[in-house]
Formats: structure tokens, C-alpha cells, sequence
């Protein structure tokens, strides 16, 4: 029970944090607060760039840039440790596909990404309520 209570604290503290950049959020932020099921899209592109980004966390957030048939736009994947660990590594000049809910996040539109796909493979990234699969609690 006093694990519980602790890990609780932190979820809670973690939700009244300020985050710096939106694809960072290590266990317990309120980063999913952004994500909206009711703005969920499909886009298709070529990757312009990738970033590592920094915000006031501890934590480097990936963005990267993707020249759709309407233009650029921003896409946030999530934390680089857990982008890191995956198998699916994407890289400038990759045709993907992005499911994501679109926001509008400090004044820019973005794509908050929950699956990723190239070819047949696929990263999944968040659950259908936008809730980051960083975050999930381990099963031990």
C-alpha cells in the first residue's frame, strides 16, 4: 500500500509539472492531457528532418518534420530513451505513414503521433485514448 500511495504522489506530481517539449514525458506526466481521440488523422509523407529536442525535463522529446501533399508539418513521436529501444528507426527521407490526433500546441499545429508505419512495419506509440505506452506502469 505504501508503494502505491508513493508511486501516486509522483503520477500527481508529474501531472502539476510543466513540461517543456510535447513529445517528452517520462513515467507519469500529464503529456496524454494533449492528445484528443476526437482529432485522431492519417497522414503520408517523406520525413525533412528529425530533432532531438530538450525541453525544462530531464527527458529529449523526437520531432520530426514531414512534407505531406499539403505542406510540412510538425509530428512528435515521444521520449528518445523509449524511441531509442525500438526496432523501427526512421530517418530522413523515409515515406511514412502517421496516425496521430492534430493540435494546435503554443500557437503551432502539430501531430501528436500514435503509431508510426514504414513498408509493413509498424510503431505503435500510444493506446486509442492517446495515453503514451512509456508511461504504462511495468509489469513485473
Amino acid at each position: 500500500m505504501k508503494s502505491f500511495i508513493a508511486a501516486l504522489a509522483l503520477v500527481s506530481a508529474g501531472l502539476i509539472a510543466p513540461t517543456g517539449a510535447l513529445a517528452q514525458g517520462g513515467p507519469g506526466r500529464a503529456y496524454s492531457r494533449y492528445y484528443n481521440p476526437q482529432t485522431v488523422e492519417t497522414v503520408s509523407g517523406s520525413v525533412l528532418a528529425i530533432e532531438r529536442v530538450t525541453g525544462r525535463g530531464r527527458f529529449a522529446g523526437i520531432h520530426l518534420t514531414l512534407k505531406t501533399r499539403t505542406g510540412e508539418l510538425s509530428v512528435h513521436l515521444g521520449p528518445s530513451g523509449y524511441l531509442d529501444k525500438q526496432a523501427l528507426k526512421i530517418a530522413p527521407h523515409d515515406t511514412i505513414e502517421v496516425t496521430g490526433s492534430r493540435i494546435t500546441y503554443r500557437g503551432k499545429v502539430v501531430l501528436v503521433a500514435a503509431q508510426v508505419r514504414r513498408g509493413n512495419e509498424t510503431l505503435v506509440l500510444r493506446d486509442a485514448q492517446g495515453y503514451p505506452l512509456w508511461s504504462r506502469p511495468r509489469r513485473r
